[in-house]
């Protein structure tokens, strides 16, 4: 993965896994709000700070995006989260352990002007719009991972005065559909989720250098 910028001390457990048609899903598999009714957007406003001042490369279109400071007060109070309740608004809270990676295999790029007074200076030229793909596991009364839900994601983005781009929210959280272990992507990522566990209990040594952490 292209990222750019200083280097974040930040463990998460996050893969890309491209289907046989290569489409690219971001797969979460931990759960910060497992078994929460409401979700503390305050706590997910203080997670996304981490990554204010890092920058991502979107790999189908080249594009620089950056994370501004009004980014995590935008995607935890804006107006499109207010109105998510249930699937979608925790998909939402727990999208944003795989934001660098939903940013970097995002593709269908696609513009329109800024016709907002309020905006004519952090979108003075305008708005761009992504589509992107995560999953999110479900797990059983054990703690163990049965399935996953298939969410596409719409990832927005503003051109500001500065000439950079900045991520500002996502938006328009679909559920695809239950995705069950017979789906040839969840089985395939499950494969390789479950070999690694056999790998590092054979080889505790390795655990370390084999944790994903989000590098620049």
């Amino acid at each position: 993965m292209n990222r750019q910028g200083r280097e974040v001390n930040l463990e998460r457990k996050v893969d890309v896994v491209e289907d046989l048609d290569g489409k690219k899903t971001v797969f979460i598999h931990d759960s910060l709000f497992k078994g929460k009714r409401t979700i503390n957007w305050g706590e997910v406003e203080r997670y996304l700070k981490r990554y204010v001042g890092e920058i991502y490369t979107v790999a189908a279109s080249n594009d620089v995006v950056y994370i501004g400071p009004d980014l995590p007060d935008e995607y935890a109070h804006s107006n499109y989260t207010h109105i998510l309740r249930g699937t979608n608004a925790k998909a939402k809270a727990n999208a944003v352990q795989g934001l660098p990676e939903l940013m970097e295999v995002a593709n269908g790029k696609s513009y329109t002007e800024n016709y907002k007074t309020k905006h004519n200076t952090d979108a003075m030229y305008g708005w761009y719009r992504y589509e992107s793909r995560f999953a999110l596991p479900v797990f059983d009364a054990n703690g163990e991972i049965t399935r996953y839900n298939i969410f596409n994601v719409i990832m927005v983005i503003r051109h500001a005065k500065d000439g950079k781009k900045y991520l500002y929210d996502i938006i328009n959280i679909k559920n695809k559909a239950e995705t069950n272990l017979n789906n040839s992507l969840c089985f395939i990522f499950l494969l390789f989720y479950f070999t690694m566990q056999i790998f590092l209990h054979l080889h505790p040594r390795n655990h370390k250098s084999l944790t994903f952490r989000t590098k620049n």
